[in-house]
């Protein structure tokens, strides 16, 4: 890898920025000083620091965000602001982007990362990741509404949906303005899935979340617009279920 590429992966500043430290000799490589950015190097074999300090090379980096409303889940946009809008300095020149999206209104479990593969698997109809919500619906879902989604529920464009598992916590009750509120599982991500399931049976959703997605599970101590690195086990679980 080029020492320039390096270097602004691992956050050193912009390419002009990179170029200007490498010339004044700040940054050093298996303790000699450097003056072109161009050579080849090691990430993990070469010992390469800046003003002194040891460069922690990383190539792949798992985040878990809990997108508020409002952002939309996309790399960039010239009129909305996006789920990378919400990184800090540290994370945001990792190149990072959301693994399949949520809608503007929509909020809840959206993972980030630049492993390319891992998305790929996750989001893959083949392998049929569980994606679970939490949503509150107008009126009042009933048994009929489960073995319909359980059955796979016809959206109106013709589109058949696989079969999904509905969870009523708690039941609606039209006569008193009282929503249901229920969780789904879905094993599939269409376009508004979750809000078309529920127009095929009658019923609007009226707040949808993500509360989770295979084994990965939201951190209810992120508030919206929050984020964290996934753990290790975190990581090794979302990566055993896509093999």
């Amino acid at each position: 890898m080029r020492l320039e590429k390096l270097l602004a992966h691992a956050g050193h500043g912009s390419r002009s920025e990179i170029k200007r430290i490498v010339k004044n000799g700040w940054v050093r490589l298996n303790d000699r000083p450097v003056k072109d950015g161009g050579i080849q190097v090691h990430p993990l074999q070469d010992r390469i620091t800046v003003d002194g300090q040891l460069v922690h090379y990383r190539e792949f980096i798992y985040l878990m965000l809990n997108k508020p409303q409002g952002v939309i889940s996309a790399t960039e946009d010239s009129r909305e602001r996006t789920v990378l809008d919400l990184l800090d300095e540290a994370h945001a020149h990792f190149e990072l982007f959301p693994v399949g999206r949520l809608d503007k209104d929509t909020e809840g479990l959206l993972v980030l990362t630049n492993d390319g593969k891992l998305a790929h698997n996750l989001l893959s109809p083949r392998k049929h990741v569980p994606k679970t919500y939490f949503a509150e619906v107008e009126g009042a879902v009933t048994e009929e509404d489960g073995e319909a989604f359980q059955a796979g529920v016809t959206l109106e464009d013709g589109y058949v949906a696989m079969p999904a598992k509905l969870t009523v916590l708690v039941a609606g009750d039209p006569a008193a303005n009282r929503v249901s509120k229920i969780e789904l599982t879905i094993m599939e991500g269409k376009f508004h899935q979750v809000k078309r399931m529920f127009e095929a049976v009658g019923k609007k959703v009226v707040f949808l979340k993500r509360i989770s997605m295979g084994p990965l599970l939201l951190d209810e101590r992120l508030s919206p617009g929050s984020y964290r690195e996934l753990t290790e086990t975190e990581l090794a679980e979302l990566q055993q279920v896509t093999k």
